[in-house]
């Protein structure tokens, strides 16, 4: 018996979140069902995090337990052809026994998608948001800068546990504009930081979205940080856009 740390890509559209449900499809559920043909005896699996309805992976992280006799490289094969093409298995390797992908995780970094248009697009809103009026880059960038550090972000998020910590370290968070063939500017917030409340990337980007459109300032964030503001903010971003991208662990 050994650990195994796999490394899941999935589109989010298609699932009910991550984490299984009695009565809809996740991507939890799927996993497991597939690991159970290869004779995994478990009764759950570990995860990085939970992602919402809705909401995309390129790095989550999973691991269990399995008694198999081949190579890991043979257990992604084993998984690929036995997981929906919806997921797929990334990576897989060998772990020490008591890893964790949610404890051991020293950062996670998401990136959500914004594009401008004043008319809809079925094709790009499957994993982008689509806002109007225009948007602001620079002035996003600027209340993005706000983010970085250690803050209280409870009026973005909520702790998952009763009287949870709600402060966070934020190490990055930007906004970049990437030109796509023939659809214009797609806007790319990206944020790492060591832990996510609940809900936090995507009332940020809400937020951020209304400095961008002048309804906001980007000075307003750091009220909010620092308690001078005490109604939270309305608003939340749709989970289309939203990727869970990596999740790193310490070297060793």
């Amino acid at each position: 018996m050994a650990r195994y740390q796999v490394i899941l890509t999935y589109d989010g559209a298609v699932f009910q979140g991550f984490q299984r449900q009695a009565k809809a499809r996740t991507v939890q559920s799927e996993v497991e069902s597939a690991l159970r043909h290869l004779s995994w005896q478990g009764k759950t699996i570990l995860a990085a995090g939970r992602t919402d309805a809705g909401v995309h992976a390129l790095g989550q992280v999973v691991a269990f337990d399995l008694d198999w006799n081949h190579s890991p490289q043979d257990l992604q094969h084993a998984l690929n052809a036995l997981l929906p093409e919806d997921i797929a298995a990334h990576q897989v390797r060998l772990v020490h026994s008591d890893f964790h992908p949610r404890y051991d995780a020293i950062s996670r970094c998401y990136c959500y998608r914004v594009f401008c248009s004043e008319i809809r697009d079925p094709l790009r809103e499957r994993y982008a948001w689509r806002v109007w009026p225009e948007v602001d880059v620079q002035r996003m960038n600027l209340a993005a800068s706000y983010l970085i550090g250690k803050h209280d972000f409870v009026a973005f998020g909520k702790s998952l546990r009763a009287h949870g910590i709600t402060r966070r370290t934020v190490y990055q968070a930007t906004w970049q504009s990437q030109t796509e063939w023939k659809t214009g500017f797609t806007f790319n917030f990206e944020i790492v930081a060591d832990a996510f409340l609940y809900h936090m990337v995507r009332r940020l980007v809400f937020f951020q979205v209304e400095v961008g459109q002048g309804i906001r300032e980007p000075e307003d964030v750091q009220k909010y940080l620092t308690g001078l503001e005490l109604n939270p903010p309305q608003g939340i971003a749709p989970p289309c856009g939203l990727t869970l991208v990596e999740v790193a662990y310490p070297s060793s």
